[in-house]
């Protein structure tokens, strides 16, 4: 796909902006950086479609080619004085997989905010499969297992795994995590409508040269009043991407994600939109319920708690899951770390396992230790965990949740069958389910966001989170499922963890 003339544009100025940084994308020619640079914050902005994630991807390559080296957030080499760095970033583990599974090599704005702590002779690995020292002499490896390092880190460009692969657990080489103390060069973050504005200000202390990739029709951060943070930013500090690049064919979730942007649609009428595009392409299908196995591995998207909540409860009472235990597949979300202050390095090394805020997880079974649960973390790299946990099961009309089991503290979880729009944003799933009475009940309501009406920019971010298939649920209704509650689509092998008990106190 050739650069449309706002895509051509767009990456002159970028081209521009790292230029005045010392990195020459023309001639392909970096020089040292020179610690005096001016900081440049750019945003490059455009609704579903518009090409942004095609561009990032070419900046990216054009970077590598240049010879700015990419940081993973699972390793870092010795500074070096004319070391040029590059760290794509996305808010949640989900979001990052999403530009993984693209061929982007995304990493998590946790991960780099927080940076693991080699043993120093384990270091000598890393160093050598980066290229930058001979082959070490190590006690207790062979030659054998050094090459299956090198060809795992060819690969897959991870030094944890590499180090598992030569047959090393994490306990042996992370000693710890520490926030990051040294700045980087340039981050390019996806999804930054779901920046906040402390999550700027601590990616402006990291990059002098910070790339922003959004999307304006998409729902802001709960308390930042309806704006994003590169609505902030000067007019010419904004490059807006306009929707005129498609996929191989004509994509009818896209065209009613736009048809949305029309003053004169309202929702009857968008509803009739819906069904036309229905007639014509099985990729939109207009259901009458809600698809219970749908709901084990992409949630139901919805506006209300109270809709959630229920939808919730007809999901487990349509598997039988019990009142006081969940069932193997059951979705979750984690809802954060409930650890005292003081345990402060149990909660990196729980949120570096993925278990961060928003992470989606399927329930596999207990753990070995009481309140401890097998998990698999959607979009991880590294997505089979045992960690000590909390799980929350909301109930109708109640203030307090019912806890069917819990460690003392770990990980906190609300079941995942359901999850807002707002809770959506930054991920994709292959097929989605919006339940239009909520978006219907959001239209009647009257309520506008950032002077557009809100039901429409919910519709926006809800029916743009499916990647091949839009459901638009129209009745209160719950298609019973044609089978029991599996993990077998979890059991593919995985890259080793880079992290295990010794390593991470409040994991198994």
């Amino acid at each position: 796909m050739q650069f449309s003339e706002d895509q051509a544009e767009a990456y002159d100025r970028v081209s521009s902006a790292l230029a005045a940084a010392g990195i020459d994308l023309v001639e392909g020619t970096l020089t040292p950086d020179p610690g005096s640079a001016k900081s440049a914050v750019l945003a490059v902005i455009g609704k579903a479609g518009s090409g942004k994630t095609m561009l990032l991807a070419r900046l990216v390559e054009a970077l590598t080619e240049a010879g700015v080296e990419t940081v993973s957030g699972d390793w870092e080499g010795r500074r070096r004085k004319e070391r040029r760095t590059l760290a794509i970033l996305a808010p949640t583990n989900k979001a990052a997989s999403v530009l993984r599974a693209r061929g982007v090599p995304a990493t998590t704005i946790h991960r780099i905010l927080y940076t693991p702590v080699y043993d120093p002779e384990y270091e000598k690995i890393a160093e050598w499969l980066a290229g930058n020292g001979e082959k070490p002499v190590i006690e207790g490896l062979t030659e054998a297992a050094l090459d299956r390092a090198a060809a795992f880190y060819a690969i897959h460009k991870s030094v944890p795994g590499a180090l598992a692969a030569a047959g090393l657990r994490g306990s042996d080489f992370i000693r710890g995590w520490k926030r990051r103390d040294d700045p980087l060069d340039i981050g390019f973050v996806d999804e930054s409508s779901m920046l906040d504005k402390t999550q700027l200000d601590d990616l402006k202390e990291i990059f002098p040269t910070l790339l922003l990739f959004g999307d304006p029709a998409q729902l802001a951060p709960v308390g930042q009043s309806g704006e994003m943070v590169f609505d902030g930013l000067p007019a010419d500090s904004k490059l807006t991407l306009h929707r005129i690049h498609r996929q191989a064919h004509d994509n009818p979730i896209l065209d009613l994600a736009h048809a949305l942007g029309d003053p004169e649609v309202g929702f009857e009428r968008f509803e009739q939109l819906v069904e036309e595009a229905a007639r014509q392409d099985d990729r939109v299908v207009v259901a009458p319920r809600v698809d219970a196995g749908l709901m084990a591995r992409s949630p139901v998207l919805v506006w209300r708690n109270a809709t959630r909540i229920r939808l919730i409860h007809a999901f487990r009472a349509a598997y039988g899951a019990p009142d006081d235990a969940l069932l193997p597949g059951e979705p979750l979300i984690c809802d954060g770390i409930e650890l005292p202050l003081k345990h402060r390095k149990k909660r990196i090394d729980l949120e570096a396992r993925g278990l961060i805020k928003g992470a989606q997880v399927i329930y596999l079974g207990p753990g070995k230790k009481p309140g401890f649960s097998r998990l698999h973390v959607i979009g991880a790299e590294d997505p089979q965990v045992s960690a000590a946990s909390i799980v929350k099961i909301e109930m109708p009309g109640e203030e307090e949740p019912f806890i069917p089991f819990a460690a003392n503290m770990g990980a906190a979880f609300l079941h995942g069958a359901a999850v807002t729009v707002h809770k959506a944003q930054g991920s994709q799933w292959p097929e989605v389910q919006v339940f239009a009475p909520d978006l219907y009940a959001a239209a009647r309501s009257g309520r506008s966001e950032a002077g557009q009406p809100l039901w429409k920019r919910l519709a926006y971010v809800a029916i743009t989170r499916a990647e091949h298939r839009l459901h638009w649920v129209t009745r209160y209704r719950l298609a019973r499922p044609t089978a029991p509650l599996d993990t077998a689509d979890l059991r593919a092998p995985a890259a080793p963890l880079a992290l295990d008990a010794d390593a991470a106190p409040g994991a198994e």
